[in-house]
């Protein structure tokens, strides 16, 4: 028998990473955490805005039920892939209220461990080896690696202000090789762009003419702004059955670190990925689950209110970072501001320097795809009375 690690390294007795780990693209600023480090051990502030975490408080009814459910060794055991009937079926009831469409809770939801992993793993549950995939650039990570670890042809599409940062339809109907799935995500990470129903009805009707599966990413849908109210796949006459529409309990409901969220849409699909999730993971904890479950009942009044604080944060951030010279939009849609980089830096290199000379963290578009290059990302991620200060020190920085 061969041993392959001699492959890599010519003696048997030294690992070394596989090969597939070479194909995965570096992780840009991975020296951010040293250098917020030693600012910090000088005495010097620092100013995240490349996190993006809405840092607003959890729902009390979540920790509330949490405080009560963690108690109960019913849900201490397994929850394995179906999870809590009672969370599927909160779920399935704020489907029908928020999209007015009926799903079914046992065979159309499918609870995840926080909607990243689930998103990366329905690769391996719809793609052959070979199969083209299109994911959009920039994007989040795991379309990528979901794609690359399930030996697909990744097809990257350029997303293009000109677009308004969509990907055409028919760029789906002309793309190379046999494709199989897409990945889309609006309101979009790390574009802020959002898509109308009329569009996802044509992203709809291209991905049922090559016979693929639309991967619908929508862990924004409702932190809009302006009036816009986005759409989702149950919208749209058809999408159900194209496709999986994602969900998160991170960004809406500001519980990024319990790690929960859900997968809607063709119960084909629904059962492939929980055929597949059964080899990772044995589901999330129940007591979590019945935590999400109780704030999935009535959320309109919170969500409302984080809105508001988002709504202040948005105006202050625009205002502070166009008075810093830079060429902002207001998002309709997301945390996130995304900005062209005000030098010939690349934008790697103009985070850094950013950091180290004010103190403010931002996320380099590159760090979502070569698409991202000479562009930034802003996080609505701090009170909107600190947005002054960090507008202030970007400023003295440029």
């Amino acid at each position: 028998m061969t041993d392959k690690t001699s492959e890599h390294t010519g003696d048997s007795r030294e690992w070394c990473p596989p090969r597939r780990l070479g194909g995965l693209p570096p992780y840009p600023l991975a020296d951010v955490p040293d250098i917020k480090a030693r600012l910090l051990a000088e005495g010097r502030t620092v100013i995240d805005l490349g996190v993006g975490d809405p840092g607003l408080p959890v729902p009390s009814i979540a920790i509330e039920t949490l405080h009560e459910a963690i108690g109960n060794p019913v849900l201490s055991k397994y929850g394995f892939q179906r999870g809590l009937p009672e969370y599927r079926q909160a779920i399935a009831g704020w489907l029908a209220r928020r999209f007015g469409a009926e799903v079914d809770a046992d065979l159309e939801v499918l609870p995840v461990i926080g909607s990243k992993e689930a998103i990366a793993l329905t690769a391996l549950a719809v793609l052959d080896p070979g199969d083209s995939v299109l994911i959009p650039d920039p994007g989040y990570a795991p379309y990528f690696g979901g794609a690359y670890f399930a030996g697909a042809d990744v097809i990257r599409f350029g997303l293009r202000a000109e677009d308004g940062y969509l990907i055409p339809p028919d760029v789906i109907r002309r793309a190379r090789g046999r494709l199989r799935l897409v990945y889309m995500n609006y309101p979009n990470n790390p574009t802020s762009a959002v898509a109308e129903t009329g569009y996802l009805k044509d992203v709809v009707s291209a991905c049922r003419e090559r016979g693929a599966v639309l991967l619908f990413d929508n862990a924004y849908s409702e932190i809009t702004f302006d009036g816009f109210r986005a759409p989702g796949l149950l919208d749209i006459e058809g999408g159900r059955e194209v496709g999986l529409e994602f969900h998160s309990m991170s960004k809406t409901y500001n519980m990024t670190g319990w790690r929960l969220g859900w997968a809607t849409g063709n119960r084909r699909l629904i059962g492939a990925l929980r055929r597949v999730k059964t080899f990772f993971d044995t589901g999330a904890f129940m007591a979590l689950q019945a935590a999400a479950a109780a704030v999935l009942q009535d959320p309109d009044a919170y969500i409302q209110r984080s809105l508001e604080q988002l709504e202040r944060r948005r105006h202050a951030a625009v205002a502070a970072l166009r008075d810093a010279g830079l060429d902002v939009q207001a998002p309709r849609g997301t945390l996130y501001l995304w900005f062209p980089v005000p030098s010939e830096e690349k934008a790697e290199d103009f985070c850094r320097r950013l950091l180290i000379d004010s103190g403010v963290v931002l996320l380099p578009g590159s760090a979502m795809g070569p698409g991202g290059e000479g562009f930034v990302r802003a996080s609505l991620a701090i009170h909107e009375d600190r947005w002054e200060e960090a507008g202030r020190r970007i400023q003295e920085a440029l």
